[in-house]
């Protein structure tokens, strides 16, 4: 479905060696989604001082519209998000996790109209630790779904991080017939949101993902790849209505790429 590219700046564990890295090492839930692998910057590894990874994963939820990407405001859905977040951090801490805040972009979320891909990243703060964590999201849309990029790593690393994102942005493309401009309306799909439902939340609403969030991650040097929801309250404007999948669709469960 997929095509992935690697130079050498980059290594690449495939899906069981990453779901090891994951849940062994990282100790994520080992009931989250699996991973179709993880990118690793050459200089970096899983047992680094301050590691951090790209980890892929595959969401088919229908063709995304990019029909709203000039109209978001997103100034206004950063204040939505954050609102969200912290409306939610009663919930996290009875389910033992620390408190969240969304404290602000670390880069704007940008779309390229041209090759079809969204990149942005998030501040975030957990309980009292000092030190916050930057998130970094990209996402590739294809004829029907969209190919995650995710990579989780200290604020410090803020600006190593974005460099090697935006590398990793020309590493992903969709083979022929499974491109964005490949999309039937006849026999496809449309998502129940577009470009502002992705950065709001569209592939991270459900619940499952408060079990992702930072347990004391930095002083315990390991990694949990950040599943903020947010999709809820008035960031639901940002899903379409009377489509043919209603927002609540995705929650719906995944399908790994092949």
């Amino acid at each position: 479905m997929a095509r992935l590219a690697l130079t050498p700046d980059w290594r690449f564990l495939g899906p069981d060696d990453a779901e090891r890295v994951l849940v062994e090492a990282w100790h994520n839930p080992p009931d989250r989604e699996r991973p179709l692998g993880m990118l690793f910057a050459s200089d970096v590894g899983p047992f680094s001082a301050d590691p951090w990874a790209v980890v892929l994963s595959y969401t088919e939820e229908g063709h995304v519209s990019d029909a709203d990407a000039e109209q978001v405001d997103y100034d206004a859905l950063l204040r939505e998000m954050q609102a969200s977040a912290s409306a939610g951090n009663d919930e996290r801490v009875k389910q033992g996790y620390l408190p969240v805040e969304l404290v602000g972009w670390a880069a704007r979320p940008y779309y390229d109209r041209a090759l079809h891909k969204l990149h942005w990243a998030r501040e975030v703060r957990f309980g009292d630790e000092r030190e916050h964590v930057l998130n970094y999201d990209v996402r590739v849309l294809g004829r029907r779904g969209v190919l995650v990029m995710q990579a989780v790593a200290p604020m410090a690393r803020v600006e190593s991080v974005s460099t090697r994102m935006r590398d990793a942005l020309l590493l992903v493309e969709f083979e022929p017939g499974q491109r964005y401009e490949d999309f039937d309306s006849r026999a496809d799909e449309v998502a129940a949101y577009g470009i502002g439902g992705l950065v709001a939340g569209g592939l991270l609403a459900k619940a499952g993902f408060f079990k992702l969030l930072f347990a004391g991650l930095l002083a315990a040097k390991k990694l949990v790849v950040l599943g903020l929801v947010t999709a809820g309250g008035a960031i639901a404007r940002y899903f379409k209505r009377g489509s043919a999948a209603p927002a609540t669709s995705a929650s719906a469960p995944q399908r790994d790429a092949k």
